[in-house]
C-alpha cells in the first residue's frame, strides 16, 4: 500500500490540540452539547463522541452546529458504514478500537483524519504500511501500559500514539512522558455522578486540570 495517507498531518495536529482527548458517551443531543460546552470551557477542544448509544450521531451533529470551535469526532467506529454515517453527521475525525482491512480502506478514503486502533507491534506495522502514522493504542492499560508502548518507540520510531483505555488522571502523566505519545484519551473528566447531577462546573474543572497536563 502507498504511504501517502492524505490526512497524516491533520491527524498529528489533532493530537496536539490538548494533552487529553475526552471520550464522551452521550444520551441525547442536549446532553452532548452540555458536556461539550463544559469540556471546551476547560480547554479541551478535540472531543470524541463514542458511537455506543443511539444518540451519538445526533450528538455529533448538535455539537457541530452549536459549538463550531469544537473539534468533534466519532469514536468506536468499527465498520465502513459507521465511517460514512459519522462523516455525514459532521464528525471532523474518526477513532477506531482496531482495524480490519476493510475498515482501514474506508478510513483512508474518508475526507477527515483518522486514528485507527492497534494493540500490538504487528497491528501498528500493518497500519503504517497503509500510511497511518498517528494511531490509537487500545486498550492501553490492559495491553501493556506505558512500558509496552515505550518499547515500541525504538523499532517504530516514525509512529505516534494516543493511548486510550484504563487511563485516569493519576496514570496520564506516565503516558504523556513518552516521546511517542502526544495525547491520551480518557473519560475521567466526565464522572458519572457529575453527569447525573448536572454538575458541569465540576466537569469544567476536571477538564481544565486535564488540559494542564504536559509531557515530562
Amino acid at each position: 500500500m502507498s504511504d501517502d495517507y492524505p490526512h497524516a498531518t491533520a491527524a498529528a495536529a489533532l493530537c496536539r490540540l490538548a494533552p487529553v482527548v475526552p471520550v464522551m458517551v452521550v444520551s441525547s443531543a442536549q446532553d452532548a452539547i452540555a458536556q461539550a460546552r463544559a469540556l471546551l470551557a476547560g480547554g479541551l477542544k478535540a472531543l470524541e463522541v463514542t458511537l455506543r448509544t443511539p444518540s451519538a450521531l445526533d450528538g455529533i451533529r448538535a455539537i457541530r452546529d452549536a459549538l463550531p470551535d469544537a473539534m468533534v469526532g466519532a469514536g468506536t467506529v468499527t465498520r465502513p458504514a459507521l465511517v460514512e454515517a459519522a462523516v455525514a453527521a459532521g464528525a471532523r475525525f474518526l477513532v477506531t478500537p482496531g482495524a480490519t482491512d476493510e475498515l482501514a480502506r474506508a478510513l483512508r478514503d474518508a475526507p477527515v483524519p483518522s486514528l485507527p486502533g492497534c494493540a500490538t507491534a504487528s497491528e501498528a506495522m500493518a497500519l503504517a504500511a497503509r500510511g497511518f502514522r498517528m494511531l490509537k493504542f487500545f486498550p492501553a492499560e490492559p495491553a501493556g501500559g506505558p512500558k509496552y508502548l515505550a518499547a515500541l518507540a525504538g523499532p517504530l520510531a516514525d509512529l505516534t500514539f494516543c493511548p486510550t483505555g484504563g487511563i485516569d488522571a493519576a496514570r496520564a502523566p506516565a503516558w504523556l512522558a513518552l516521546p511517542n505519545v502526544p495525547c491520551v484519551g480518557g473519560s475521567w473528566m466526565l464522572p458519572k455522578d457529575a453527569l447525573a447531577a448536572g454538575d458541569f462546573a465540576r466537569i469544567e474543572r476536571l477538564a481544565r486540570e486535564a488540559a494542564a497536563l504536559r509531557a515530562g
